[in-house]
């Protein structure tokens, strides 16, 4: 899971009086320059009491406008400065994510966009970055970590070519959102997660909505899960120091595991490592990426 990027922090407008009284500047400066030329010297006194009872009302419309449109400042900029949930289309969101980000970038196998289309990332971001949920990034779930851009969990669930009756181990279930792609497209999940927090509040997200194929747990997922090994595939999303031995051997004669490897403080480079029919492993670089490392427990 890559590491997020910051915010930037929007420039806030300024509050309803000061806005009116920008309003009211303009208006009179604008009367100013009308009564420069010939038409305010051929208008009679009346008409030009009606002119400033017209403005008056005009006036009095603009301060009501703003006042509705900017309300008072509410304690939470950030919050302000997003639109709520009611007002974005995560169905469109989705769709374009998939044809801007993924789809633009060379992932080409119908099934694994179509996953993408499907699954509501957005369920798997804390709420206050839901609205950010399909940008071409990163975000934050809390204690440290992170869901990965959209774009390399696409590239990483072509790259393990799930076909519908496989069996995947996920090593980092993180919000539970890889999981979630993967089990539209295979049998079954099996997801460890290090932090029992997380594990706990992915399987309670997961089950909430209806993603049932998916079984997590918390443990340390350099080791794997032997007992329902051997896999069809295995997904790394966490970046290893080394290629986990015990993973390499839960896997499948024919299959791959991706994972990132190399230095947690520095770039790291994701790799296709496939097992060969007879037992042989080849290894392929596929691109640099940066994800959080792949913690152990400390008794290991």
């Amino acid at each position: 899971m890559w590491p997020v990027a910051s915010w930037e922090h929007l420039v806030t407008m300024p509050d309803p009086i000061t806005r009116l009284n920008a309003a009211l500047e303009g208006r009179y400066r604008i009367g100013r320059e009308l009564g420069k030329g010939g038409m305010a010297t051929v208008c009679a006194a009346a008409d030009r009491r009606h002119e400033r009872k017209v403005g008056r009302k005009l006036l009095l419309a603009v301060a009501v406008a703003l006042s509705a449109s900017c309300g008072p400042p509410p304690p939470d900029q950030a919050s302000a400065s997003t639109p709520s949930r009611q007002q974005i289309d995560f169905q469109r969101e989705r769709r374009k994510m998939v044809e801007e980000q993924i789809e633009a970038r060379g992932v080409t196998d119908p099934r694994v966009l179509e996953a993408m289309r499907r699954v509501p990332r957005h369920e798997y971001v804390p709420a206050e970055y839901r609205a950010g949920a399909y940008s071409d990034r990163p975000l934050p779930i809390g204690l440290d970590q992170t869901i990965s851009q959209p774009y390399i969990v696409a590239l990483m669930t072509e790259l393990v070519q799930p076909e519908p009756g496989d069996r995947l181990l996920e090593i980092g279930t993180g919000s539970g959102y890889q999981a979630a792609v993967a089990a539209e497209l295979v049998s079954e999940v099996y997801s460890i997660e290090i932090i029992p927090e997380l594990a706990r509040s992915a399987a309670e997200r997961l089950e909430r909505l209806g993603v049932s194929n998916v079984l997590v747990r918390a443990g340390d997922g350099y080791l794997g899960w032997p007992e329902q090994s051997p896999f069809d595939g295995i997904l790394v999303t966490a970046g290893a120091e080394h290629i986990p031995e015990p993973l390499v051997e839960q896997l499948k004669p024919g299959a791959r595991m991706i994972i990132p490897v190399g230095d947690s403080f520095s770039v790291q480079i994701l790799k296709v490592v496939e097992k060969l029919p007879g037992g042989e492993v080849e290894i392929r670089d596929i691109i640099p990426v940066r994800f959080v490392p792949l913690r152990r427990n400390e008794q290991d």
